[in-house]
């Protein structure tokens, strides 16, 4: 234990070393506009696998890419993909969170567990704290160490379990959450790098990530019974405190949610199911080209703006406009930081597109790994593990994908690789760090729990708790997505595991 806690104290002294991810962003925008430069110089190119013609380098380090950056450097921010999805659906989970509704939600279905359902709800709880952003690591995590402590466990095994279903099991989820609109924003920004009408959708990995949620309930349950409340045995501390019950005004916002969601989810069935349904492709009658889906971030607002109104008006804690607007814009504010992060990911991107540098290395990348013909199934093994290690040193999962994106998913997508799988890979191998990574940014916040029940738990004490579900779940997970390729099951709707090459466009013959 005295030789992992010295190698994790390095990497934490490493991770610590690097700057703010908006700083890294400027610095990378800066080796772009070098690097496109230093290509330019050396006249390195490429062939484009569609039209088969040259892909030269654009000298940003010229006037060009002064007049570049200054015409374009507002557009790169307002156009950036992830940017107004991922607004628009914070909107709406704001009413539904400063309502009251997810933290009532949440202690809800704890409560109603009894001791031996009681991990599988902590584990199924975290998975649908995702939904509110960061209200599990807040929220949940003591109250599932309370709740076992209540029920004469160990409660720093509650603390484990918690950790394990919000942080653990972060891709996994039966809803969609504001994480999944804007990855898929990354992913079809570094796809159109190759592809520029290639979309993204956000519901492009549910299929897979819904049955995950299943995975790392039961992966979790075994971890938990069999190695985790054995490990820390019988709790010595203070005599437990009962979890609070929900009040009356409580289980009323709860009746009112409940009945509110199942009458939106009657509409959007209604409008889905028949052949004629008004929610379908008005020319093909599709459904997966439906307005539902491309509006699939407009679902998501509604559904938690009403739910959060019914909950807010039924439990009291939400009446006048003015608590509505309060909402929003609290909202808003605590979007500031992602607002800073954005704007240099943005323009990083752009320059990367526009220098056409990371399409040229995407072409040389993929041509190196067709010579090695290594499959794609050991090629996401060697993606999973060094997203792991990269997961170390950069915890902000969407800060690494603004990174990866850009050379990852078109260099994959050229190996016959969809940016939809590409995007599946890495949201596992990003999620299973999590729990052991010491610069994840709520790690100093568990501990801080953990010292609540035992004031000598350190570092070392959360990561020997947490190991063997980082293990088992990158294991279990990677298995599961292995066997998914091999199935050949879609990721999600119209979302296969493969990408084609367009055919390039037939020669007109002269005088036609």
């Amino acid at each position: 234990m005295k030789r992992l806690q010295n190698i994790l104290a390095r990497v934490e002294r490493a991770g610590n070393a690097l700057p703010h991810p908006a700083i890294l962003f400027l610095i990378l925008s800066g080796a772009v506009i070098v690097m496109s430069g230093i290509v330019k110089w050396f006249a390195i190119e490429a062939v484009h696998p569609v039209t088969k013609e040259a892909i030269v380098a654009t000298n940003l380090l010229s006037l060009g890419g002064l007049h570049f950056l200054l015409t374009d450097l507002v557009k790169n921010f307002t156009g950036f993909a992830p940017l107004g999805s991922v607004l628009v659906a914070m909107l709406g989970f704001a009413i539904a969170e400063k309502s009251g509704l997810l933290a009532t939600l949440l202690r809800w279905m704890v409560m109603k567990a009894g001791r031996k359902l009681l991990v599988p709800a902590i584990l199924i709880a975290g998975i649908v704290s995702h939904t509110a952003a960061d209200l599990g690591y807040v929220l949940l995590i003591p109250l599932a160490a309370l709740s076992f402590h209540a029920a004469g466990m160990h409660p720093l095994a509650g603390l484990a379990v918690g950790f394990a279903g919000v942080s653990g099991g972060f891709a996994a989820n039966f809803l969609l959450g504001a994480i999944d609109p804007l990855l898929a924003g990354l992913s079809q920004e570094g796809a159109r790098i190759l592809d520029p009408n290639y979309t993204v959708s956000p519901v492009s990995n549910y299929y897979f990530f819904a049955a995950s949620s299943v995975l790392i309930v039961g992966v979790g349950t075994l971890i938990a019974n069999r190695i985790t409340i054995p490990f820390l045995g019988k709790y010595g501390g203070e005599a437990p405190a009962p979890v609070q019950a929900l009040t009356s005004p409580e289980r009323k916002g709860l009746m009112a949610a409940g009945v509110t969601s199942l009458i939106l989810l009657a509409i959007l069935l209604l409008g889905l199911v028949p052949e004629s349904g008004f929610l379908r492709d008005p020319a093909s009658g599709s459904v997966i080209s439906s307005p539902a889906m491309k509006g699939i971030v407009a679902i998501i607002f509604i559904f938690g703006s009403l739910t959060g109104l019914a909950y807010g008006w039924a439990a009291g804690t939400m009446r006048g406009s003015n608590q509505v607007v309060g909402a929003l814009q609290d909202a808003m504010v605590t979007m500031a930081p992602y607002l800073v992060l954005v704007f240099f990911a943005a323009q990083f991107i752009a320059l990367f597109a526009a220098s056409n540098v990371g399409l040229i290395f995407a072409v040389h990348g993929s041509d190196a790994l067709k010579a090695l013909n290594i499959g794609p199934v050991p090629l996401m093994i060697g993606f999973i593990l060094f997203t792991c290690l990269l997961d170390l040193f950069v915890g902000s999962a969407s800060a690494k994908w603004a990174m990866m994106a850009p050379v990852f998913v078109p260099m994959f997508m050229l190996l016959g690789i969809s940016p939809e799988l590409s995007q599946a890979s890495y949201r596992v191998a990003d999620s299973v760090v999590n729990i052991i990574s010491p610069l994840m940014p709520y790690f100093p916040l568990v501990l801080a729990f953990a010292n609540k029940y035992d004031k000598d738990a350190k570092i070392g004490t959360v990561l020997a708790l947490m190991l063997p579900y980082s293990l088992a779940f990158l294991l279990s997970w990677s298995i599961m997505l292995f066997v998914w390729m091999g199935l050949n099951l879609p990721l999600g709707p119209g979302a296969g595991l493969r990408y084609e090459i367009p055919a390039a466009p037939a020669a007109v013959a002269p005088g036609e």
